[in-house]
């Protein structure tokens, strides 16, 4: 099982080259498996950083760690590009999102699976709510129509991140059909009074990645 932390901050737009270098050195020449990081996923939404950490075991059991030995070199040289999101802001952590609604069926996924990083706004407090749509709409065939293998929301300010983790051989052809499913215009309508997109006036579908690594298996 992964476990998985995301970091959210602001990102100078065309930066993308420059930070992933920064991690693509650091990645190669530390390792950072010994701090039980297995992988990283940068990715990048109109001027937002996201960073997935995923970690061979639950970070509120074996203790937060930065994920490489070389954390404040990496946060020096990046720090022209890269700057904190939330306003309240006052050292690293303020920058990991709040994980508040997880759901994986059960058994282990046997196929190969795509992640999928979606942005947008969340009102102010509305996370239960949020949590509740999707619990009852996961616990319906939505999923299994879509083969989704796994949902994590987190949440930051008034920043909402969606990670879905779906069959890869069928995740293309889901999202092209996806809005003809009457369940998922359902669970959209259901969304509306509290989730909005990151930038209204121009929709740009999921994050885009521009570096990951994955530690030798």
């Amino acid at each position: 099982m992964v476990f998985r932390n995301v970091i959210v901050c602001h990102m100078v737009p065309g930066s993308e080259g420059i930070v992933g270098d920064v991690f693509g050195y650091y990645d190669k020449t530390t390792r950072p498996q010994d701090l039980g990081v297995i992988g990283r996923i940068l990715l990048s939404h109109e001027d937002l950083y996201i960073h997935v950490i995923e970690r061979d075991q639950d970070p509120k059991v074996s203790g937060q760690t930065r994920g490489l030995p070389a954390f404040q070199k990496i946060a020096e040289a990046i720090a022209p590009y890269v700057t904190p999101y939330p306003s309240y802001w006052k050292n690293p952590s303020d920058s990991v999102a709040k994980e508040f609604y997880r759901w994986v069926p059960d058994g282990e996924a046997s196929v190969e699976t795509t992640l999928i990083v979606i942005i947008g706004r969340i009102k102010p407090g509305a996370e239960p709510d949020v949590a509740r749509i999707f619990a009852e709409s996961d616990a319906g065939s939505l999923p299994v129509q879509l083969g989704i293998t796994g949902r994590w929301l987190y949440s930051i300010d008034d920043v909402y991140v969606h990670l879905l983790e779906q069959d890869a051989s069928i995740a293309e052809a889901a999202r092209e059909n996806h809005d003809k499913k009457p369940a998922f215009a359902k669970i959209m309508a259901d969304l509306s009074p509290f989730i909005s997109p990151y930038n209204p006036e121009a929709w740009r579908g999921p994050a885009r990645e521009f570096y990951r690594w994955r530690a030798d298996s």
